[in-house]
């Protein structure tokens, strides 16, 4: 019933979040306050080790979405705190057709609202507004100063919004603050594109110039840890493409610029691309900025941006030899250049060439531990649409053999399986490995290689006669979990011992963890038809541990 009313169910909010976030989720749902309902959107604030605000969509024919300014939101996903907010929404699903149409009514009545008001009343409330809303005053300051034709004043208020200092408490600008000033860098943006709508796109020209300088100054003194001041940044540096291609600046002039902004000190906050001047440049623009690069580049000839700055050219120009060429002065060890090479050659039509470069890759960085992982693939694809199955395998036993990771362990099988020929194979992977466990090759982060290799293809009964000795716990708690019906005592003993070792860790994810493993134990107990042992072990835990509400909690919430 409750999808009925607000669009979604569990499922939707389960299959968005991920079963890990969903079950996160479900130790929120007292934390949430401020719940909110609009005529398609709810908000509410989720309390945890910080406060965080959510906005979920009610659903509709794309399903439903969510917001949240935790750092996992920012990313673009749909967080534990979304689900909290979700979770809620369901629990009230029945009231929410009459708070949206109570949001609809007031939106209904402020619009009819305003609507009656006299130019006097609305400007008394502008008047209001603005003087309790800095931020407002300053919008409006600036569209004004433009509507006036006063370019002085658009400059001046221009930089006001851009100047960070207002924000700078202890001279720079917090993690907290960022987004504030992202938002009035936005608002700078937007004062641009509507200069160059007005007709006055060489004016915003000069002033977009001007704002990225001041925002590259700037820039180092600012935690954009989730990257909302770059996105405004880049939001002026589009203004700034959109106003030269209506203005048709002087080409020579706008090079010059940009090659500036390539090889300058300040930060590149804006991350220009120069390929997106190419059309407004014309001939003699990329001629003067081609002339600046190549003396540039004998200035520098390891500087990294004076690199750049050719390769941008070069590739501009169409002129994929020279390309090659550019790329082949500098490979890279471990065969990312060849790479890149190879990608632009296909591109460019000639797949033999591509193929050769990639294998000349493959063959310059054979005795590298560390290759780029996308060379070795484009390579192995290359092979596999030809039908080189067995060249293939040849290039994933190398990388094996040099490797020697549960990566190159799963490619080689991959690659084997496909050839006919993954017995053979198999067996000289394992003893390889076999030999790297007895030399303990690799203890130091972890459990072998070995044991990894062993749980992936699922072959418990050997991982169980490695194991000993040699696994680590995670290793052991993977080995348990595919041995609860087959060897139920065996996995047992590991769930008990691991779970002694979890007593003395804190937190939602060591609670969650024990959680697992108890699960985990009670399977076996089950399998072994001693489900009272497990109560009376149950019992005794909870008493010991009784005293950590949180676990208590979320034992409650698996049932155990």
């Amino acid at each position: 019933m409750a999808r009925k009313f607000v669009g979604f169910g569990e499922d939707d909010l389960r299959a968005l979040a991920g079963a890990r976030s969903f079950g996160r989720g479900l130790g929120y749902l007292d934390a949430v306050s401020g719940l909110e309902v609009g005529d398609g959107s709810v908000t509410a604030v989720v309390h945890g080790t910080e406060s965080y605000e959510v906005e979920l969509t009610l659903g509709g024919d794309d399903g439903p979405s969510g917001w949240c300014d935790c750092p996992y939101g920012q990313e673009g996903n749909f967080c534990k705190h979304c689900v909290a907010v979700g979770l809620t929404v369901l629990r009230r699903a029945e009231t929410i057709p009459h708070q949206r149409a109570a949001a609809r009514a007031r939106a209904s009545g402020l619009e009819a609202w305003l609507t009656a008001l006299s130019r006097d009343e609305l400007l008394s409330l502008v008047r209001e507004q603005i003087a309790e809303d800095r931020r407002l005053r300053r919008r409006l300051e600036l569209r004004a100063s433009a509507a006036c034709s006063d370019l002085g004043a658009v400059r001046d208020r221009m930089i006001a919004l851009i100047d960070p200092r207002p924000f700078a408490r202890y001279g720079y600008v917090e993690y907290a603050d960022a987004p504030g000033y992202a938002q009035q860098v936005a608002e700078a943006a937007g004062a641009l594109r509507a200069l160059t709508a007005d007709g006055r796109a060489a004016q915003a020209v000069a002033l977009a110039e001007e704002a990225i300088r001041v925002l590259g100054e700037a820039y180092e003194e600012i935690d954009d840890s989730d990257g909302v001041v770059g996105q405004a940044a880049a939001a002026v540096a589009e203004a700034h493409l959109e106003a030269c291609g209506t203005a048709r600046p002087d080409p020579e002039r706008l090079a010059d610029w940009l090659v500036g902004q390539v090889l300058g000190d300040s930060h590149d906050v804006t991350d220009l691309d120069l390929l997106d001047y190419a059309e407004v440049l014309g001939p003699s623009g990329l001629a003067r900025m081609r002339q600046s690069a190549a003396e540039a580049r004998r200035r520098s000839p390891s500087g990294w941006a004076e690199r750049y700055l050719m390769e941008r050219l070069v590739k501009a120009e169409g002129d994929v030899d020279a390309l090659v060429a550019l790329y082949a002065q500098d490979l890279d060890p471990a065969g990312a250049t060849h790479l890149r090479i190879a990608e632009e050659l296909e591109s460019a039509g000639r797949a033999d060439e591509a193929l050769t470069w990639a294998e000349r890759g493959i063959r310059d960085c054979a005795a590298e531990v560390y290759i780029d992982g996308r060379l070795v693939d484009y390579v192995c694809a290359r092979y596999a649409k030809v039908g080189r199955p067995a060249d293939v395998v040849g290039v994933r036993r190398d990388r094996f053999r040099i490797e020697r990771s549960l990566a190159a362990y799963q490619q080689l099988r991959s690659a084997a399986q496909a050839a006919h020929c993954w017995e053979a194979e198999r067996v000289a992977a394992l003893a390889a490995l076999r030999e790297d466990a007895r030399r303990e090759y690799g203890r130091r982060y972890g459990g072998p290689v070995l044991i990894d290799s062993l749980l992936d293809d699922g072959d418990a009964e050997a991982a169980w006669q490695e194991a000993v000795g040699l696994a680590d716990d995670r290793q052991w708690e993977q080995l348990a979990d595919l041995s609860r019906e087959t060897r139920p005592a065996e996995a047992l003993a590991v769930y008990l011992r691991l779970v002694e070792r979890m007593k003395e860790p804190t937190g939602d994810r060591a609670y969650e963890h024990v959680a697992r493993l108890l699960l985990g134990a009670r399977d076996c107990h089950r399998a072994l038809g001693t489900q009272e042992a497990f109560a009376v072990y149950l019992a005794g835990l909870r008493a010991e541990l009784k005293r950590r509400r949180k676990l208590m909690s979320i034992l409650d919430r698996y049932g155990l």
